[in-house]
This record gives structure tokens, sequence and C-alpha cells, in this order.
């Protein structure tokens, strides 16, 4: 019974139960809508795979395309623009921005995934405007237009004819690997985008009010510390700072000025425990001195979710998860962050990151812009197609076996992988309306 797999992968994934007693925030936030559903069940993804679920996945795509760093939870939210080197640098990018799944594994998981992601995402903006699903965002529907089916199948497949030409760009470029996409033409759909996050990122001129940290801290009497206003943070609590500092303050690069548990962040990890560091010149004098500040995030790391079900791939995947993830980001990335680290601690395994000053994420609400209804979501798309292609180009550096693998491979499959990313996204609603009655939302 489906209901059944579904409780399980979860239990085993969240250690609870849906529906059994007070649900989890994350299985709540997963009610929302089923793109919510699908961000946070990539463990169930994975179980599908492994039960044969999507038979029409032609074997040559494991077959004859070489394992690389995947991404693993793969969808359109989990792109945005960051900064190289993390919040030490200023340099803006388009990339992939989460990496808690990351591992060694197919190719092809990631485009199926992300493909099945754009039909969800316009399944919630369409659900929006006819009152199924509440918008995660003020807007109002009925001022925007959301794309439909025909144009989700368009974009999909300019995604993967983007992933597939960037790969023939690669094979022949020699030091392709070294490619990032830092700049985006007036009118295209992501530009605005672009523009912001270079306005937050350092020397930006909305960095003082607009970034990450700008949002997080305040200042007064020249000291710094997280803003006890903000619902996002509260004390460390049980743990506190004392431990939580004597531990970690040795991954940093500067002086601890504040710690602050981080409350309900994410989906997939929304029930993980997470702690916020706001790092800093001993002697600062703010705010003056706030762009020598940034934010360390800590937090507590599960396994990636592929792994929950083809666990034998590569020994790298062997390695703890937190140690997993920062093997793949630093592979994934041409500049990874400057403080990315890990630890076990408390019985537990804890990823060390830079907080990007100019974060921003992608969010289904931006397909809702009439443009992105249109020509912006096929640039959208493509644009993912290149993010991607670069990211798993970088699993071998020093060939381009990879990429010849790709173009010589993909191309004639390209419409089957379509047709199972739509059967993939059907299942994940009929899936999210079993976790509803679960819940008795």
């Amino acid at each position: 019974m489906r209901q059944e797999v579904i409780a399980r992968v979860m239990t085993s994934v969240d250690g609870a139960v849906p529906g059994a007693g007070a649900p989890l925030p994350k299985h709540v936030k997963m009610a929302a809508s089923p793109f919510s559903f699908m961000r946070g069940s990539a463990g169930l993804f994975y179980r599908d795979l492994a039960a044969g679920e999507w038979p029409s996945l032609p074997p040559s795509l494991y077959r004859d395309i070489p394992l690389t760093t995947i991404q693993g939870d793969c969808h359109l939210s989990n792109f945005g623009f960051i900064t190289e080197e993390g919040s030490h640098g200023d340099s803006v990018i388009f990339s992939l921005n989460d990496f808690d799944d990351a591992c060694i594994g197919h190719a092809v998981w990631d485009m199926l995934r992300f493909a099945a992601s754009m039909h969800l995402a316009a399944d919630y903006l369409q659900g929006v405007k006819s009152g199924r699903y509440r918008a995660a965002k003020a807007m109002d529907p009925a001022a925007q237009a959301a794309p439909d089916d025909a144009l989700v199948i368009r974009a999909n497949g300019a995604f993967l004819e983007c992933y597939i030409a960037t790969c023939d760009a690669l094979g022949s470029a020699g030091q392709g690997h070294r490619q990032v996409i830092d700049e985006f033409a007036a009118g295209h759909v992501l530009q605005p985008l672009w523009i912001k996050a270079k306005h937050r990122a350092g020397g930006g001129k909305h960095f003082a009010r607009k970034s990450a940290l700008a949002k997080a801290a305040v200042w007064e009497a020249d000291e710094i510390r997280f803003d006890s206003q903000n619902p996002n943070f509260a004390a460390p609590g049980d743990v506190g700072r004392q431990a939580l500092e004597t531990h970690f303050a040795p991954f940093m690069d500067d002086r601890v000025l504040d710690v602050a548990e981080r409350l309900g962040a994410g989906t997939g990890s929304v029930n993980m425990g997470r702690y916020y560091f706001l790092v800093g010149p001993r002697d600062g004098r703010y705010p003056r001195d706030l762009p020598l500040c940034h934010i360390v995030e800590v937090k507590q790391q599960r396994r990636a979710a592929p792994l929950g079900f083809f666990d034998d791939l590569s020994p790298t995947n062997r390695l703890n998860p937190a140690h997993l993830t920062v093997v793949c980001q630093r592979r994934m990335q041409r500049q990874p962050d400057l403080v990315l680290d890990e630890t076990r601690w408390r019985d537990a395994h804890w990823l060390i990151r830079s907080r990007h000053h100019a974060k921003v994420g992608i969010a289904p609400e931006m397909l809702l812009n009439p443009g992105a209804a249109g020509p912006g979501l096929i640039e959208y798309a493509e644009t993912c197609g290149r993010a991607l292609a670069l990211a798993h180009s970088r699993g071998d550096r020093r060939s381009t076996r990879y990429e010849r693998a790709v173009c010589a491979t993909l191309a004639q499959h390209q419409e089957m992988l379509l047709d199972t990313a739509a059967r993939c996204a059907r299942q994940t609603v009929q899936d999210w309306a079993l976790l509803n009655d679960m819940l008795a939302v």
C-alpha cells in the first residue's frame, strides 16, 4: 500500500511516523503543496528509483555516463545567486546553492528531479491562482500569470538541450571547468535578481541594509549581536552558548561575537539542529566594521538521500555525512566557501559553512511574473541546465570523459527522460494527498 511506503520512508529519515501524535514542523511544511512535499521527500524519490517505479529510464543513462558528484536533491529552488568563497568573496554567480544531499551518483537523477520540480512548481502556481493552495508569500494571484503544462514541457526540453550544449562546449575548452555564470543581459528573467544579489554583496550599495548579515544582526554601543526580536532566532537553550563556542570556535576565522539557534530553516532539514555564529574582529566598531563580520552556520547533517537506497556506488560515499557534503561542495564549485568544514559533536556529524551575504534563492513565485510565464521560464530552465552541467563536469577536472559521454548518450533519450519526470510529478501529487490524509489536514 502506497501510504505504508510513504510512512516507512519518512519515518526512517525523520524519526517520526507522519500522523502519529503531534506532527513534526517538517511534515506540516510538506503538506502545504506537492512542490513542498517534493522538497522534503528526496528519500522517497530514491526509494522509487531503487524499486523500479520508473522503468522507462534507459540503462545507457546509467551505464554509459560516468558517475560524478551530484547535488542529490535537485529542484528549481536549489539554484540561486551566491558569492564565490562564501562570505569572504564579492563575486556573485548563479549556481547550485544546497549540497546537503550531495554524493557520488548518477547525473540523470539530478536531471530527472529538476524536470519533475518544474511540473510541481507550475502546479503550485496554478493552484494558488485557483485557490487549491495557499501562497507561501504575499502576492496577488489574480494579477499574475502561471505557466501552463505545455510551457513546462518546452522549458524542460530547453533545460536538457542547454545541459548537453554546455557539456559539448566544455569538451572542447581547455579550461572549461573554470567557467561560472556571472552576468545577465538586460531583459533576462534573472537579471533583476542578479542585480539584487550584487547590491547585497560586500561593497554593494545595499550591503548594510539588505545583506543576510545586516538582516540578522543589530548593533548598539559599538557591539553587534543577533537580533533577539527576529522570530528565526532563539537563545541556544539547553545546549548553551559556552558549550557551542568551546567546540566550534576553532573552526571560525575570527572571534565569536554571538551565537543563536536558527529556527524553521529549509524543508528537508527543518527538524535538524542548526546554529548561527556571528563572527568578527575583537576590537570592531559598529556599524563601521560590519563588512568585517560574517555568519557561520553549524548544521547537523544526516545521510545523503540517495545513499539510503544506493550505498555501493563509490567508496567516497562511505565518508560521514558532513564530510561527504564538504567533499562534494568543494568539487562542484569553482571557488567554494573559505569556511567549510565538518566535525563530530554530541554523537552527531555537523557541517560548518559560511552564510553568503548576497544569497538570493529562487522560489516558484518568481515564475508568476508575466514574462516568466513565457520566454522567461525557458531562460530560467536553460540557465539551470548550464549551471548543473558545470557542477557535474567538475567531478573530473582531469579530463572531458564525462562531457563526451553526455553528448553521445543523453540526446537520444531526452524525450523518455522528460516523460518519466512528468510521471514522477504526478506520483508526487498523489503522495502529497496521502500525506494530508495521514496528518488529517
